[in-house]
């Protein structure tokens, strides 16, 4: 195989083709388009089907045409998030990348590692991997909102298979074996608008939160910009401000803690008083999440009056529901020390076409407790007036005991690095929930290249981890073959 540096280099090109075409969830058409064509060119024989999943056969090297056929799998899409004041389109915009000598970066906006440099590994390993038996690689869509490609795919392209390599974890020197499951909920409320009372508007805006990962950054205890936007405005009832609420948004993705929100409003009260509750709000926040979350900042500004604001009970009833909405983690793992079992997050709300949603995204490795949820959603809907959407619950995936992969990669790591390779099961939602309901006999496990702060624009990517993750799979490939 190459050298390290050629690997990098040549990886690194395969993520800089995916990085320039847009991708957010449910826009994958071009992408997969441009993924058509390169499988093509490396001698895949390639399908598309009806929601742009590609699946692609690549024949055995000669003399191991007898070997097991081994799924290497992907997502197509990302988490499109931008800094605060960056210019960025998600529909449009290419990432635009910036390498330093140690991370590769995108300039204000996340970098769409997860899981662009998955399918990079995976194209590299299709083009240079000398010796393997028969290789399927599996792109799918819709991974980061509702899994859509996941369920979508038909199960035939799973039960054939022994062994799947799912390449959408974020530490190269973690092996996954299992993850948890994940139900959407949506709140829904069409609002009733009136002529605003007198007074000034004022626009509030929460900021400076981390932010980060729903599920893999759900048990550092941050904050949330969503509920503390809400119980702020409550608190403004509580301290008797005559207010009218006239705008609101938060949050960028229902599966990533929201780092800011703001509310425009209107109100006859002092700006004396208003940053006087502000700053009360503000105080309380870091008393509970300051040490986790110390650079939150609640900022106050002037703007012009609205033309129309929320009626009195379109107000009471956001924030009814979001302070009644579980943030944060509901359980821990009884079996794994340090493991999240349960948690829940609000990641967005805003208001279009004169409709209030609040996105809910539960996860949990017990199936049960996502359906608890999904109850508890219906019971506070009824509540609080919004009408309750929820998915399909996506399934856990629990560790395989007579894993012959798992062991097979651990031994090829150490071998590779000289030091271990840990055995993990994550607080996430990863495709192979899906897939090993479809075939129960799939050999799983989950890895990858390291990345940081993924869902969020300080995502980067490890660049010293890249070779060694192609190593790993080129060598596990190779034994596969010799099965």
């Amino acid at each position: 195989m190459a050298t390290e540096q050629e690997i990098e280099e040549a990886v690194l090109e395969e993520f800089k083709g995916i990085a320039a075409i847009p991708r957010p969830s449910g826009h994958e058409k071009a992408v997969s388009d441009y993924l058509y064509g390169r499988l093509q060119a490396l001698g895949c024989k390639v399908m598309q089907d009806e929601v742009f999943n590609l699946i692609a056969d690549l024949p055995a090297t000669k003399g191991r045409e007898n070997a097991p056929l081994t799924i290497l799998q992907s997502h197509m899409d990302m988490v499109c998030v931008a800094d605060e004041g960056v210019a960025y389109d998600p529909l449009t915009d290419p990432i635009r990348l910036q390498r330093s000598e140690k991370y590769l970066t995108a300039e204000g906006t996340s970098l769409g590692s997860d899981d662009g440099i998955g399918i990079a590994c995976i194209l590299y390993i299709l083009a240079h991997s000398a010796a393997h038996g028969p290789l399927r690689a599996i792109f799918t869509v819709d991974e980061e909102v509702g899994m859509h490609g996941a369920t979508s795919l038909a199960a035939d392209y799973l039960t054939d298979a022994s062994f799947l390599i799912n390449c959408d974890s974020e530490d190269y020197d973690q092996v996954t074996v299992g993850s948890a499951g994940s139900v959407g909920i949506d709140f829904h409320r069409p609002l009733t608008f009136s002529s605003p009372l007198e007074g000034r508007g004022w626009k509030i805006a929460v900021k400076g939160l981390l932010g980060g990962h729903s599920g893999e950054r759900i048990g550092d205890g941050r904050g949330n910009a969503i509920r503390t936007l809400a119980l702020l405005l409550a608190s403004f009832q509580e301290h008797q401000i005559a207010f009218r609420l006239a705008g609101l948004q938060g949050g960028k993705a229902r599966n990533a803690i929201p780092a800011s929100a703001e509310a425009v409003i209107v109100s006859t009260a002092d700006e004396q008083a208003l940053r006087a509750v502000l700053e009360e709000a503000q105080q309380r926040f870091l008393a509970a999440y300051g040490s986790v979350d110390p650079a939150m900042h609640i900022f106050l500004t002037e703007t012009p009056l609205a033309k129309q604001v929320f009626s009195p009970a379109d107000m009471e009833a956001f924030w009814q529901l979001v302070a009644s909405l579980h943030t944060g983690v509901y359980a821990m793992e009884p079996v794994i020390p340090g493991l999240v079992e349960t948690s829940a997050n609000i990641g967005m709300a805003f208001v279009k076409d004169g409709v209030l949603t609040v996105t809910f995204y539960p996860r949990s490795t017990v199936d049960s407790k996502l359906r608890e949820f999904q109850q508890m959603a219906r019971i506070l809907g009824r509540w609080s007036g919004f009408a309750v959407e929820t998915g399909e619950p996506a399934p856990g995936w629990k560790e395989r005991t007579e894993s012959r992969l798992t062991p097979m990669m651990t031994r090829i790591f150490e071998e590779q690095n000289g030091k271990p390779m840990s055995v993990v099961t994550i607080h996430a939602g990863l495709e192979c929930g899906w897939h090993i309901k479809k075939n129960p006999a799939l050999d799983m496990v989950s890895i990858g290249v390291t990345t940081k702060d993924i869902h969020s624009p300080k995502e980067r990517l490890v660049l010293a981890t890249v070779a060694p993750q192609v190593r790993l799979m080129d060598e596990t490939l190779q034994r596969i073959a010799a099965l």
